[in-house]
């Protein structure tokens, strides 16, 4: 990880720690009243093309013993009611504070993709992972609501997989390499801004920044 972009997420954790931390225990908490446990979902993630990691999540869903692939309609009748809240403000995402704490994930980049996906698509992701994975990034805010959607009408496991890997897969990594010509520490404030006041403004609908208009040059094929 470079060293400018190590130091801000530290900066930032330092920054963040006394608001998140006590609203990570509160929520734990709740969960652990409204859910019982686990309270905590960890899952395997890629950091690189042959490093993974345990990527740390409140749990939102209900216990199977298997589950694997990402989530679609499929999964949608596992979502817990507590779990639906965690999941439209990623509140669900704050455990990976410790992730980031590690070093194994920054706070802005690429979503740390499976496995099974790293491995059917090398060619993107030797490049997509030649950056570290992040919590939130461009792709993140430009596609995921989209990606969402479009996951949302899949009734089967396969069905999610295989409209995942034709559509959503090469076209976040377009996204992910045009951040990664891009990145700053000034990129990553914006962006990490960005999606704070997405989260914020949320619930009452106001309209947010966009992305700054990016160069496509030299983008090429993924």
């Amino acid at each position: 990880m470079p060293r400018a972009k190590r130091l801000l997420d530290l900066g930032l954790l330092a920054l963040l720690a006394p608001v998140l931390l006590p609203l990570l225990g509160t929520l734990a908490l709740v969960s652990w009243l409204l859910q019982g446990r686990p309270v905590f979902y960890g899952a395997e993630r890629m950091r690189s093309p042959q490093q993974g990691f345990i990527l740390w999540k409140l749990r939102s869903m209900h216990v199977v013993s298997d589950d694997h692939g990402v989530s679609g309609g499929d999964k949608a009748a596992r979502i817990t009611p507590l779990g639906h809240h965690l999941r439209r403000m990623r509140l669900d995402e704050l455990p990976q504070m410790i992730n980031i704490l590690r070093g194994e994930i920054s706070f802005v980049g690429p979503r740390p993709p499976l496995r099974s996906y790293v491995e059917a698509f090398p060619e993107i992701y030797d490049t997509v992972l030649a950056m570290p994975p992040g919590v939130t990034g461009l792709a993140s805010l430009v596609y995921a609501a989209h990606e969402t959607r479009l996951l949302a009408r899949c009734t089967t496991a396969s069905e999610t997989d295989a409209l995942y890997r034709r559509a959503c897969i090469p076209r976040k990594a377009r996204l992910d390499l045009i951040y990664q010509r891009h990145q700053s520490p000034g990129f990553d404030l914006w962006l990490v801004g960005v999606t704070t006041a997405r989260l914020i403004g949320l619930a009452c609908g106001r309209r947010l920044p966009r992305p700054p208009r990016l160069t496509r040059r030299g983008r090429g094929s993924v």
